[in-house]
Protein backbone atom coordinates (compact mmCIF):
# COMPACT_ATOMS: atom_id res chain seq x y z
CA UNK A 1 0.00 0.00 0.00
CA UNK A 2 1.44 3.50 -1.12
CA UNK A 3 1.67 6.16 1.86
CA UNK A 4 2.40 9.57 1.19
CA UNK A 5 3.76 12.58 3.55
CA UNK A 6 2.73 16.07 2.88
CA UNK A 7 4.64 18.89 4.33
CA UNK A 8 2.89 22.40 5.01
CA UNK A 9 4.59 25.27 5.55
CA UNK A 10 2.20 27.60 6.74
CA UNK A 11 4.50 30.49 6.95
CA UNK A 12 7.19 29.77 4.44
CA UNK A 13 7.53 33.43 3.08
CA UNK A 14 8.10 35.01 6.42
CA UNK A 15 10.10 32.40 8.25
CA UNK A 16 12.31 32.43 4.90
CA UNK A 17 12.91 35.91 5.81
CA UNK A 18 13.56 35.61 9.25
CA UNK A 19 16.49 32.75 8.86
CA UNK A 20 18.18 35.35 6.22
CA UNK A 21 18.36 37.53 9.75
CA UNK A 22 17.13 40.51 7.52
CA UNK A 23 18.22 43.15 10.34
CA UNK A 24 15.01 45.44 9.37
CA UNK A 25 12.92 42.59 10.97
CA UNK A 26 13.02 42.64 14.62
CA UNK A 27 12.41 39.27 16.05
CA UNK A 28 9.76 40.51 18.11
CA UNK A 29 7.28 42.42 15.57
CA UNK A 30 4.74 40.77 13.63
CA UNK A 31 5.79 40.47 9.95
CA UNK A 32 3.64 40.63 7.18
CA UNK A 33 4.63 40.19 3.13
CA UNK A 34 2.79 42.39 0.96
CA UNK A 35 2.39 41.77 -2.62
CA UNK A 36 1.48 44.41 -5.67
CA UNK A 37 -1.34 44.39 -8.32
CA UNK A 38 -1.21 47.73 -10.01
CA UNK A 39 -1.60 50.22 -6.90
CA UNK A 40 -3.48 47.68 -4.80
CA UNK A 41 -1.03 46.37 -2.19
CA UNK A 42 -2.38 43.59 -0.47
CA UNK A 43 -0.88 41.20 2.76
CA UNK A 44 0.14 37.81 0.72
CA UNK A 45 1.60 35.54 4.08
CA UNK A 46 1.67 36.51 7.77
CA UNK A 47 4.02 34.90 10.29
CA UNK A 48 2.25 33.33 13.53
CA UNK A 49 2.75 36.42 15.68
CA UNK A 50 0.50 38.53 12.62
CA UNK A 51 -1.67 35.75 12.80
CA UNK A 52 -2.77 35.95 16.37
CA UNK A 53 -2.56 39.66 16.00
CA UNK A 54 -5.69 39.47 13.55
CA UNK A 55 -4.58 39.92 10.53
CA UNK A 56 -5.39 37.82 7.79
CA UNK A 57 -3.95 37.23 4.28
CA UNK A 58 -5.90 39.26 1.37
CA UNK A 59 -6.13 42.15 4.04
CA UNK A 60 -5.62 45.37 1.93
CA UNK A 61 -2.56 46.47 3.09
CA UNK A 62 -3.00 50.18 4.60
CA UNK A 63 -5.98 48.76 6.64
CA UNK A 64 -3.63 46.39 8.38
CA UNK A 65 -1.15 49.03 8.60
CA UNK A 66 -3.63 51.31 10.39
CA UNK A 67 -5.37 48.80 12.68
CA UNK A 68 -2.01 46.88 13.54
CA UNK A 69 0.13 48.41 15.68
CA UNK A 70 4.16 47.27 15.53
CA UNK A 71 3.74 46.26 12.18
CA UNK A 72 6.39 45.07 9.75
CA UNK A 73 5.98 44.92 6.32
CA UNK A 74 8.14 42.96 3.65
CA UNK A 75 7.64 43.25 0.24
CA UNK A 76 6.71 39.60 -1.50
CA UNK A 77 9.73 37.52 -3.38
CA UNK A 78 7.57 35.32 -5.19
CA UNK A 79 11.14 34.15 -6.99
CA UNK A 80 13.02 33.86 -3.39
CA UNK A 81 9.89 31.89 -2.27
CA UNK A 82 9.76 29.26 -4.54
CA UNK A 83 13.59 28.46 -4.48
CA UNK A 84 13.86 28.09 -1.05
CA UNK A 85 10.99 25.55 -0.88
CA UNK A 86 13.03 24.07 -4.00
CA UNK A 87 15.68 23.62 -1.87
CA UNK A 88 13.90 22.32 0.88
CA UNK A 89 12.59 19.41 -1.27
CA UNK A 90 15.64 18.61 -2.32
CA UNK A 91 17.19 18.30 0.91
CA UNK A 92 14.10 15.68 1.87
CA UNK A 93 15.24 13.71 -1.35
CA UNK A 94 18.34 13.25 -0.36
CA UNK A 95 17.21 12.04 3.35
CA UNK A 96 13.70 10.74 3.52
CA UNK A 97 12.82 9.33 -0.17
CA UNK A 98 13.64 9.36 -3.66
CA UNK A 99 9.98 10.69 -4.73
CA UNK A 100 9.98 14.35 -3.50
CA UNK A 101 7.81 16.76 -5.28
CA UNK A 102 6.36 20.51 -4.78
CA UNK A 103 2.92 20.66 -3.50
CA UNK A 104 1.46 23.73 -4.60
CA UNK A 105 3.77 26.81 -3.21
CA UNK A 106 3.75 25.85 0.25
CA UNK A 107 4.39 22.28 0.39
CA UNK A 108 6.29 19.19 -0.35
CA UNK A 109 5.15 15.68 -0.81
CA UNK A 110 6.84 12.68 -1.03
CA UNK A 111 6.34 8.86 -1.40
CA UNK A 112 7.66 7.02 1.57
CA UNK A 113 6.69 3.87 0.97
CA UNK A 114 9.47 1.24 2.43
CA UNK A 115 11.34 4.50 4.08
CA UNK A 116 10.14 4.79 7.13
CA UNK A 117 11.23 1.68 8.90
CA UNK A 118 14.79 3.66 7.97
CA UNK A 119 13.45 6.55 10.78
CA UNK A 120 11.90 4.31 13.20
CA UNK A 121 8.20 3.82 11.81
CA UNK A 122 5.98 6.82 10.19
CA UNK A 123 5.10 8.39 13.62
CA UNK A 124 9.27 8.93 14.41
CA UNK A 125 10.10 9.51 10.77
CA UNK A 126 7.40 12.87 10.51
CA UNK A 127 7.96 13.96 14.18
CA UNK A 128 11.90 13.73 13.54
CA UNK A 129 10.92 15.89 10.17
CA UNK A 130 9.20 18.42 11.65
CA UNK A 131 11.27 18.75 14.75
CA UNK A 132 14.60 19.20 11.95
CA UNK A 133 12.66 22.14 10.30
CA UNK A 134 11.95 23.38 13.71
CA UNK A 135 15.54 23.57 14.46
CA UNK A 136 16.06 25.10 10.99
CA UNK A 137 13.32 27.78 11.95
CA UNK A 138 10.95 26.66 9.80
CA UNK A 139 7.59 26.05 11.01
CA UNK A 140 6.21 22.68 9.16
CA UNK A 141 3.19 20.55 9.73
CA UNK A 142 3.27 16.44 8.07
CA UNK A 143 0.66 14.22 7.89
CA UNK A 144 1.19 10.73 6.43
CA UNK A 145 -1.74 8.90 4.78
CA UNK A 146 -2.59 6.65 2.06
CA UNK A 147 -3.39 9.52 -0.81
CA UNK A 148 -1.95 12.52 -1.88
CA UNK A 149 -5.27 14.19 -1.71
CA UNK A 150 -5.70 13.05 1.92
CA UNK A 151 -2.53 14.21 3.19
CA UNK A 152 -2.77 17.26 1.98
CA UNK A 153 -5.95 18.33 2.89
CA UNK A 154 -4.77 17.16 6.99
CA UNK A 155 -1.74 18.96 7.14
CA UNK A 156 -3.55 22.31 5.94
CA UNK A 157 -7.23 21.92 7.82
CA UNK A 158 -5.78 20.87 11.05
CA UNK A 159 -3.40 22.34 13.87
CA UNK A 160 -1.77 19.22 14.90
CA UNK A 161 1.98 18.93 13.86
CA UNK A 162 2.00 15.92 12.67
CA UNK A 163 -0.77 13.25 11.62
CA UNK A 164 -0.83 9.69 10.91
CA UNK A 165 -3.82 8.29 9.20
CA UNK A 166 -3.53 4.52 9.63
CA UNK A 167 -3.59 2.54 6.35
CA UNK A 168 -7.13 2.18 5.10
CA UNK A 169 -8.77 4.51 7.19
CA UNK A 170 -8.23 7.86 4.29
CA UNK A 171 -12.49 7.50 4.60
CA UNK A 172 -12.78 8.03 8.22
CA UNK A 173 -10.31 10.75 8.52
CA UNK A 174 -11.43 13.32 5.38
CA UNK A 175 -15.31 12.20 5.17
CA UNK A 176 -16.22 15.56 7.47
CA UNK A 177 -13.81 18.07 5.89
CA UNK A 178 -14.65 21.05 4.09
CA UNK A 179 -14.72 20.39 0.44
CA UNK A 180 -12.73 23.45 -0.65
CA UNK A 181 -9.37 20.52 0.95
CA UNK A 182 -10.08 18.81 -2.63
CA UNK A 183 -7.40 21.25 -4.26
CA UNK A 184 -10.87 22.70 -7.16
CA UNK A 185 -11.20 25.86 -8.65
CA UNK A 186 -12.71 28.06 -6.30
CA UNK A 187 -15.67 29.38 -8.93
CA UNK A 188 -16.12 25.09 -8.47
CA UNK A 189 -16.10 25.32 -4.66
CA UNK A 190 -18.46 28.32 -4.76
CA UNK A 191 -21.57 26.60 -6.91
CA UNK A 192 -20.95 23.29 -4.87
CA UNK A 193 -22.03 25.66 -1.88
CA UNK A 194 -24.61 27.56 -3.07
CA UNK A 195 -26.20 23.78 -3.96
CA UNK A 196 -25.56 23.40 -0.09
CA UNK A 197 -22.60 21.47 -0.23
CA UNK A 198 -20.31 21.18 2.39
CA UNK A 199 -17.93 18.67 3.41
CA UNK A 200 -16.23 16.16 1.63
CA UNK A 201 -19.03 12.95 3.06
CA UNK A 202 -21.60 15.08 1.03
CA UNK A 203 -20.32 15.65 -1.88
CA UNK A 204 -18.97 11.87 -2.31
CA UNK A 205 -22.86 10.40 -1.49
CA UNK A 206 -24.02 12.38 -4.78
CA UNK A 207 -24.67 10.61 -7.61
CA UNK A 208 -21.03 10.82 -9.73
CA UNK A 209 -23.22 11.68 -13.33
CA UNK A 210 -25.32 14.97 -11.95
CA UNK A 211 -21.95 16.05 -11.01
CA UNK A 212 -20.18 15.40 -14.18
CA UNK A 213 -22.62 16.96 -16.05
CA UNK A 214 -22.67 20.37 -14.46
CA UNK A 215 -18.76 20.59 -13.33
CA UNK A 216 -17.52 18.29 -15.28
CA UNK A 217 -14.70 15.53 -14.80
CA UNK A 218 -12.54 17.59 -12.28
CA UNK A 219 -14.78 16.85 -9.28
CA UNK A 220 -14.91 13.09 -9.33
CA UNK A 221 -11.18 12.90 -10.35
CA UNK A 222 -10.36 14.59 -7.10
CA UNK A 223 -12.71 12.99 -4.94
CA UNK A 224 -11.14 9.30 -6.51
CA UNK A 225 -8.01 10.78 -5.74
CA UNK A 226 -8.71 11.34 -2.78
CA UNK A 227 -10.25 8.20 -1.74
CA UNK A 228 -7.35 6.32 -3.63
CA UNK A 229 -9.34 4.94 -6.41
CA UNK A 230 -7.29 7.06 -8.78
CA UNK A 231 -3.81 6.97 -8.72
CA UNK A 232 -2.34 10.05 -8.41
CA UNK A 233 1.69 9.83 -9.47
CA UNK A 234 4.22 12.16 -8.07
CA UNK A 235 6.83 13.56 -10.34
CA UNK A 236 9.68 13.49 -8.54
CA UNK A 237 12.39 16.94 -8.62
CA UNK A 238 15.22 16.67 -10.38
CA UNK A 239 18.00 18.73 -10.64
CA UNK A 240 20.85 18.82 -13.76
CA UNK A 241 23.49 17.59 -11.39
CA UNK A 242 22.10 14.47 -10.51
CA UNK A 243 23.13 11.40 -12.20
CA UNK A 244 20.81 8.77 -12.86
CA UNK A 245 20.12 6.05 -15.85
CA UNK A 246 16.93 4.36 -16.31
CA UNK A 247 15.27 1.02 -18.33
CA UNK A 248 11.99 1.31 -20.13
CA UNK A 249 10.97 -2.41 -21.43
CA UNK A 250 8.26 -2.77 -23.76
CA UNK A 251 6.59 -5.76 -22.38
CA UNK A 252 6.37 -5.22 -18.50
CA UNK A 253 8.53 -7.57 -16.58
CA UNK A 254 7.57 -8.52 -12.67
CA UNK A 255 9.92 -11.90 -12.18
CA UNK A 256 12.86 -11.46 -9.19
CA UNK A 257 15.25 -12.45 -11.75
CA UNK A 258 14.76 -10.54 -14.74
CA UNK A 259 14.55 -7.40 -12.33
CA UNK A 260 17.73 -8.20 -11.32
CA UNK A 261 19.28 -8.87 -14.55
CA UNK A 262 17.97 -5.47 -16.06
CA UNK A 263 19.07 -3.58 -12.61
CA UNK A 264 22.77 -4.71 -12.46
CA UNK A 265 22.86 -3.18 -16.12
CA UNK A 266 21.87 -0.07 -14.84
CA UNK A 267 24.32 -0.36 -12.06
CA UNK A 268 27.03 -1.03 -14.90
CA UNK A 269 26.07 2.15 -16.46
CA UNK A 270 25.49 4.37 -13.69
CA UNK A 271 29.22 3.27 -12.23
CA UNK A 272 30.63 4.48 -15.38
CA UNK A 273 28.89 7.89 -15.17
CA UNK A 274 30.38 8.46 -11.89
CA UNK A 275 34.06 7.22 -12.87
CA UNK A 276 33.75 9.79 -15.00
CA UNK A 277 33.55 12.13 -12.62
CA UNK A 278 35.50 10.82 -10.24
CA UNK A 279 32.52 10.27 -7.45
CA UNK A 280 31.39 7.33 -5.91
CA UNK A 281 27.68 7.09 -4.68
CA UNK A 282 26.81 6.73 -0.78
CA UNK A 283 22.99 6.71 -1.46
CA UNK A 284 21.35 5.27 -4.46
CA UNK A 285 17.33 4.82 -5.33
CA UNK A 286 15.87 2.51 -7.38
CA UNK A 287 12.21 3.79 -8.69
CA UNK A 288 10.27 1.30 -10.55
CA UNK A 289 6.89 2.95 -12.83
CA UNK A 290 4.05 -0.13 -12.71
CA UNK A 291 1.86 -0.48 -15.58
CA UNK A 292 -0.59 0.84 -13.47
CA UNK A 293 0.38 4.25 -12.93
CA UNK A 294 1.87 3.83 -9.50
CA UNK A 295 5.47 4.04 -8.39
CA UNK A 296 7.77 2.26 -5.45
CA UNK A 297 10.72 2.93 -4.88
CA UNK A 298 13.87 1.45 -3.10
CA UNK A 299 16.71 3.06 -0.83
CA UNK A 300 20.31 1.88 -0.23
CA UNK A 301 23.03 4.00 1.27
CA UNK A 302 26.72 2.99 1.96
CA UNK A 303 29.07 4.04 4.44
CA UNK A 304 31.35 5.13 2.40
CA UNK A 305 31.55 6.35 -1.51
CA UNK A 306 31.57 3.42 -3.93
CA UNK A 307 31.36 2.55 -7.68
CA UNK A 308 32.52 -0.94 -7.76
CA UNK A 309 29.53 -2.30 -9.92
CA UNK A 310 29.88 -5.94 -8.05
CA UNK A 311 28.92 -4.52 -4.65
CA UNK A 312 26.96 -1.81 -5.70
CA UNK A 313 24.61 -5.14 -7.45
CA UNK A 314 24.99 -7.06 -4.51
CA UNK A 315 23.26 -4.37 -1.73
CA UNK A 316 20.50 -3.42 -4.58
CA UNK A 317 19.61 -6.95 -5.66
CA UNK A 318 19.33 -7.91 -1.95
CA UNK A 319 16.29 -5.74 -1.78
CA UNK A 320 14.53 -7.18 -4.70
CA UNK A 321 12.11 -9.12 -1.99
CA UNK A 322 10.69 -5.56 -1.33
CA UNK A 323 9.58 -5.01 -4.90
CA UNK A 324 6.01 -5.59 -5.56
CA UNK A 325 5.73 -5.77 -9.26
CA UNK A 326 2.12 -5.44 -8.93
CA UNK A 327 0.34 -5.73 -13.29
CA UNK A 328 4.11 -5.38 -14.08
CA UNK A 329 7.18 -2.72 -14.57
CA UNK A 330 7.42 -1.13 -17.25
CA UNK A 331 10.24 1.36 -16.54
CA UNK A 332 13.03 1.16 -13.86
CA UNK A 333 15.24 4.20 -12.63
CA UNK A 334 18.66 4.03 -10.46
CA UNK A 335 19.77 7.23 -9.21
CA UNK A 336 22.62 8.51 -7.38
CA UNK A 337 21.23 10.81 -4.80
CA UNK A 338 24.18 11.34 -2.31
CA UNK A 339 27.31 10.85 -4.81
CA UNK A 340 30.68 12.22 -2.76
CA UNK A 341 34.31 12.39 -4.56
CA UNK A 342 36.00 8.87 -4.66
CA UNK A 343 39.50 8.73 -3.29
CA UNK A 344 41.23 6.13 -4.46
CA UNK A 345 43.67 4.13 -2.21
CA UNK A 346 46.89 2.43 -3.05
CA UNK A 347 46.73 -1.62 -2.35
CA UNK A 348 49.44 -2.89 -0.12
CA UNK A 349 52.32 -3.89 -1.80
CA UNK A 350 55.23 -3.59 0.86
CA UNK A 351 55.67 -6.95 3.10
CA UNK A 352 56.15 -4.87 6.27
CA UNK A 353 52.79 -2.96 6.29
CA UNK A 354 49.95 -4.86 7.59
CA UNK A 355 46.55 -5.20 5.55
CA UNK A 356 43.43 -3.42 7.16
CA UNK A 357 40.71 -5.39 7.09
CA UNK A 358 37.69 -3.38 5.26
CA UNK A 359 34.40 -3.50 7.51
CA UNK A 360 32.57 -1.33 5.36
CA UNK A 361 30.67 -4.32 3.36
CA UNK A 362 29.50 -5.25 6.39
CA UNK A 363 28.36 -1.99 7.26
CA UNK A 364 26.89 -1.66 4.39
CA UNK A 365 24.61 -5.02 4.63
CA UNK A 366 23.50 -4.25 8.09
CA UNK A 367 22.58 -0.58 7.73
CA UNK A 368 20.53 -1.80 4.57
CA UNK A 369 18.77 -4.53 6.52
CA UNK A 370 17.38 -1.60 8.75
CA UNK A 371 19.85 -1.50 11.29
CA UNK A 372 20.48 1.58 12.66
CA UNK A 373 24.42 1.55 13.66
CA UNK A 374 26.70 3.68 15.02
CA UNK A 375 29.83 3.80 16.87
CA UNK A 376 31.77 5.20 19.80
CA UNK A 377 34.43 8.49 19.69
CA UNK A 378 36.24 9.74 22.76
CA UNK A 379 35.20 13.26 23.33
CA UNK A 380 37.71 16.15 24.88
CA UNK A 381 35.42 16.68 28.37
CA UNK A 382 36.36 15.63 31.84
CA UNK A 383 32.16 15.09 32.67
CA UNK A 384 32.11 11.31 32.01
CA UNK A 385 28.36 12.05 30.41
CA UNK A 386 29.83 14.34 27.99
CA UNK A 387 33.02 12.44 27.45
CA UNK A 388 31.92 10.23 24.57
CA UNK A 389 30.18 10.80 21.17
CA UNK A 390 27.59 8.31 18.82
CA UNK A 391 28.81 9.14 15.59
CA UNK A 392 28.46 7.18 12.06
CA UNK A 393 30.15 3.90 11.54
CA UNK A 394 32.82 5.40 9.30
CA UNK A 395 33.16 9.25 10.62
CA UNK A 396 36.42 10.66 10.90
CA UNK A 397 38.18 10.66 14.43
CA UNK A 398 38.09 13.42 16.58
CA UNK A 399 41.51 13.53 17.09
CA UNK A 400 40.77 12.75 21.03
CA UNK A 401 42.47 9.73 22.63
CA UNK A 402 40.37 7.55 25.01
CA UNK A 403 41.06 8.11 28.76
CA UNK A 404 43.41 5.47 30.17
CA UNK A 405 44.53 6.85 33.32
CA UNK A 406 41.49 6.02 35.16
CA UNK A 407 39.77 2.65 35.00
CA UNK A 408 36.24 3.55 33.19
CA UNK A 409 32.93 0.93 33.01
CA UNK A 410 32.03 -0.88 29.64
CA UNK A 411 28.65 0.12 30.01
CA UNK A 412 27.93 3.94 31.36
CA UNK A 413 24.15 5.06 32.10
CA UNK A 414 22.43 8.06 30.16
CA UNK A 415 22.04 9.51 33.16
CA UNK A 416 22.94 8.59 37.08
CA UNK A 417 20.27 6.93 39.13
CA UNK A 418 20.48 7.78 42.29
CA UNK A 419 21.37 5.34 44.76
CA UNK A 420 20.73 4.42 48.60
CA UNK A 421 23.91 4.10 50.94
CA UNK A 422 25.55 3.60 54.31
CA UNK A 423 28.68 4.83 54.93
CA UNK A 424 31.18 4.90 57.88
CA UNK A 425 32.17 8.18 57.34
CA UNK A 426 30.79 10.79 54.48
CA UNK A 427 34.27 11.29 52.37
CA UNK A 428 34.53 7.07 52.40
CA UNK A 429 33.01 4.63 50.12
CA UNK A 430 29.70 2.69 50.96
CA UNK A 431 29.65 -0.10 52.50
CA UNK A 432 25.79 -0.94 52.00
CA UNK A 433 23.78 0.55 48.50
CA UNK A 434 20.51 -0.06 47.46
CA UNK A 435 20.11 -0.01 43.46
CA UNK A 436 16.88 -0.57 41.72
CA UNK A 437 15.24 -2.60 44.83
CA UNK A 438 18.55 -4.57 45.28
CA UNK A 439 20.57 -4.22 48.59
CA UNK A 440 24.04 -4.79 47.64
CA UNK A 441 27.09 -5.26 50.52
CA UNK A 442 30.36 -3.74 49.12
CA UNK A 443 33.36 -6.03 49.92
CA UNK A 444 36.12 -3.64 48.27
CA UNK A 445 36.13 -0.23 46.75
CA UNK A 446 38.84 2.11 45.01
CA UNK A 447 39.08 5.62 45.31
CA UNK A 448 38.14 8.58 45.45
CA UNK A 449 38.93 10.51 41.77
CA UNK A 450 37.67 13.76 41.99
CA UNK A 451 35.80 15.17 38.61
CA UNK A 452 35.01 18.76 38.60
CA UNK A 453 31.99 20.76 37.00
CA UNK A 454 32.94 22.73 33.18
CA UNK A 455 31.97 25.71 34.67
CA UNK A 456 34.06 27.16 32.03
CA UNK A 457 31.16 25.95 30.14
CA UNK A 458 28.27 25.90 32.12
CA UNK A 459 29.01 28.69 35.00
CA UNK A 460 26.38 26.67 37.31
CA UNK A 461 28.96 24.10 37.17
CA UNK A 462 31.01 25.97 39.41
CA UNK A 463 30.61 24.07 42.91
CA UNK A 464 29.70 20.98 41.36
CA UNK A 465 31.72 18.52 42.30
CA UNK A 466 31.60 14.55 41.78
CA UNK A 467 33.81 11.93 44.08
CA UNK A 468 33.96 8.56 42.10
CA UNK A 469 34.75 4.96 43.73
CA UNK A 470 34.56 1.42 41.92
CA UNK A 471 32.96 -0.53 44.15
CA UNK A 472 32.50 -4.91 44.14
CA UNK A 473 29.93 -6.65 45.78
CA UNK A 474 29.49 -9.63 47.03
CA UNK A 475 28.19 -11.30 44.27
CA UNK A 476 31.57 -10.07 42.01
CA UNK A 477 29.82 -6.99 40.69
CA UNK A 478 31.96 -4.25 39.50
CA UNK A 479 30.21 -0.78 39.58
CA UNK A 480 31.27 2.99 39.39
CA UNK A 481 29.43 5.12 41.87
CA UNK A 482 29.94 8.69 43.24
CA UNK A 483 28.80 11.16 45.72
CA UNK A 484 27.63 15.25 44.89
CA UNK A 485 29.71 17.21 46.76
CA UNK A 486 30.87 21.10 46.49
CA UNK A 487 34.09 20.62 46.54
CA UNK A 488 34.44 22.74 49.73
CA UNK A 489 35.11 19.79 52.31
CA UNK A 490 34.79 16.41 52.74
CA UNK A 491 31.65 16.69 54.61
CA UNK A 492 29.87 19.35 52.64
CA UNK A 493 27.54 19.17 49.76
CA UNK A 494 24.22 16.98 49.35
CA UNK A 495 25.33 13.84 50.67
CA UNK A 496 23.68 12.00 47.76
CA UNK A 497 24.95 8.79 46.18
CA UNK A 498 24.74 7.74 42.10
CA UNK A 499 25.76 5.25 40.41
CA UNK A 500 26.48 5.69 36.90
CA UNK A 501 28.08 2.95 35.57
CA UNK A 502 28.67 -0.86 35.77
CA UNK A 503 31.72 -2.58 34.70
CA UNK A 504 32.00 -5.53 32.29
Amino acid sequence: MPRVVCVYFPYLSTDRIRRHGDAAVPADQPLVVISKSGVKRSVSAIDAAACKAGVRVGMAASKAQAAFANLTMIDADPAADAAALERLGLWALRQYSPIVALDGTDGLVMDTEGADHLRGGETMMISGLVNMLRGRGLTARAAVADTWGAAHAITRLTTAETTVVPVGGVSKAVTGLPIHCLRLPSDIIHALRVLGVETVGELSAMPRAPLTLRFGPEVGRRIDQLFGRLAEPIEPLRTPELIEVSRTFQEPIGAPETISKYLRRLVVQLTAQLEERGLGVRRSDLIIHRVDNTRQSVRSGLAQPVRDPGRLSKLLCDQIEKIDPGYGIEKMILVAVMAEPLQERQIISSLVEEQVVDVTPLIDILGNRGQRLYRMIPVASDVPERSVMRVAPMADATGTDWAVKWPRPSRLLARPEEIETMAVLPDQPPVVITWRGKRRRIVRADGPERIFGEWWLRPKEMEAVRDYFVVEDEQGERLWVYRSGDGVHAGTGSHKWFLHGVFG
